[in-house]
């Protein structure tokens, strides 16, 4: 048998041995029966957004956690974008920025209490380089997917916490 024969055989052994492992050692799948995030899905009402940038985070908590069939916690979102430049010509001239944002949150149960808050921060890039109207359209892409991006770093900030919170 030649070598490539063996490796798929040694590819799913390797594997398969991983997965066993991980299985004594505790840790289980967050989406699995035991799993918290399962919990959590349409379990957090989202708070009203006041912005385009919170309309569109608001947009991809639902998406990853579900629309609010029972709330048992409400998620409040502060979100701020901040351009900065990030390259600058030798003649002054701005041609990349980066768009930073942060989103300081908090999760609070149905009384009120603050069960869990963070806050994320992450930045997208943009062109300077074309037209005015190409240039507020990247702005608008980037402050788009900056949107994503932190709704994504909050649904997984909260399912590293979905099983305490299932309790």
């Amino acid at each position: 048998m030649s070598s490539n024969a063996l490796t798929p055989r040694l590819s799913r052994r390797i594997v398969l041995l991983g997965a066993l492992g991980l299985a004594g050692c505790g840790l289980t799948p967050v989406y699995g029966p035991s799993g918290g995030g399962t919990a959590l899905r349409g379990a957090i009402a989202f708070e009203t957004p006041q912005t385009v940038a919170e309309y569109q985070l608001r947009t991809r908590l639902i998406a990853r956690l579900g629309d609010t069939v029972e709330p048992r916690y409400s998620l409040r979102v502060s979100l701020t974008e901040t351009p900065t430049p990030a390259t600058i010509t030798l003649g002054g001239d701005t041609t990349r920025f980066n768009l930073v944002g942060t989103a300081h949150w908090v999760l609070s149960d149905h009384l009120g209490t603050t069960v869990k808050s963070g806050l994320e921060e992450t930045f997208m890039s943009y062109s300077a380089t074309g037209s005015t109207v190409a240039t507020q359209a990247a702005a608008k892409d980037a402050s788009a997917r900056l949107s994503v991006a932190l709704a994504d770093l909050i649904v997984a900030r909260l399912l590293l916490s979905a099983a305490e919170l299932a309790r």
